[in-house]
């Protein structure tokens, strides 16, 4: 397991369970303010960023639930410290697989979230491909596919290391969708050792991976955790849809073989773990849930 600062947020307990957060988008269209809010008054302790962008009106606080990569990190801090809340990650996903251009999120992006993250200590900062959205990326071949996202991270995990914290490859495209895509992003970067992943359980499933094989592969390597479950009328979608935001069930009432997961992490010293499940009630279940598999 990666090798963790005093300092990180959502440190392990006594008993080194892990700790659970829940992504933070609880209501829709509501401010970030009023998402963590929400987290808090359900007992949760930590929260991740879900979501960061480079500044606008309407994004700022207004209706979407995110924080500028430009915005004074301590303030970000400040925001969780309010709700009593710590940050135990930062979500960065880019489009990797698509040319580079100012008008989307791609790996400048990931520069501010690694520098505004490692400033207020959080340790975690989890990227991935997308899937592609351009005629020109639609056509890479797998080989090309690697090899241009192993680029566009390059320069980002030397900064991370310099900085002591880790990006995590999530689930959530072509090649991070599989076991085997994972590995060859790894292996065209070297191992670098400030790359590492960000298991989620229903994205895996999705995209056609087995989420227990994926865990027994990174376990030594996975440094937090996304929580989903997701019901059978999903099946036919597996192999073809690379990730969906959330789950409307609560873990344990789907076709993931979550228990599975938990057994193979629940000695991995991993620190923390976000909830990507819609609901209340679904996510005091699922709480519970983790609970009874020991791992929570």
């Amino acid at each position: 397991m990666f090798e963790t600062s005093k300092h990180s947020s959502c440190h392990m307990n006594d008993h080194h369970k892990i700790k659970v957060g829940c992504f933070a988008l609880i209501d829709p269209f509501c401010s970030l303010d009023h998402q963590l809010e929400r987290i808090a008054s359900m007992g949760f302790h930590c929260a991740d960023i879900t979501d960061s962008h480079s500044g606008g009106l309407l994004s700022s606080g207004i209706f979407h639930a995110a924080v500028s990569l430009d915005d004074n990190p301590f303030d970000v801090k400040r925001q969780f410290d309010k709700h009593g809340l710590e940050i135990s990650s930062m979500a960065a996903h880019a489009h990797l697989l698509d040319p580079s251009t100012p008008a989307k999120y791609g790996n400048t992006e990931i520069f501010k979230a690694i520098k505004l993250a490692a400033t207020i200590d959080v340790k975690f900062i989890v990227t991935t491909e997308l899937e592609p959205e351009t005629e020109w990326g639609k056509k890479l071949s797998y080989d090309h596919q690697v090899i241009i996202v192993a680029e566009k991270l390059y320069e980002p995990l030397r900064l991370a290391q310099d900085l002591g914290v880790k990006l995590l490859l999530e689930p959530h495209g072509p090649l991070t969708g599989s076991i085997q895509g994972i590995k060859d992003i790894m292996a065209a970067l070297d191992n670098h050792p400030a790359l590492g992943v960000n298991l989620d359980t229903g994205n895996s499933w999705l995209g056609g991976a087995d989420p227990v094989a994926m865990a027994k592969e990174f376990k030594d390597i996975i440094g937090h955790i996304h929580w989903k479950d997701l019901g059978a009328e999903m099946e036919k979608k597996r192999g073809t849809l690379y990730g969906c935001g959330f789950s409307t069930i609560a873990l344990g009432e789907g076709v993931i073989d979550v228990a599975g997961v938990c057994e193979v992490l629940k000695d991995a010293g991993i620190e923390s773990s976000t909830f990507e499940i819609i609901g209340e009630e679904n996510l005091k279940k699922s709480h519970e849930f983790l609970k009874q598999q020991g791992i929570a």
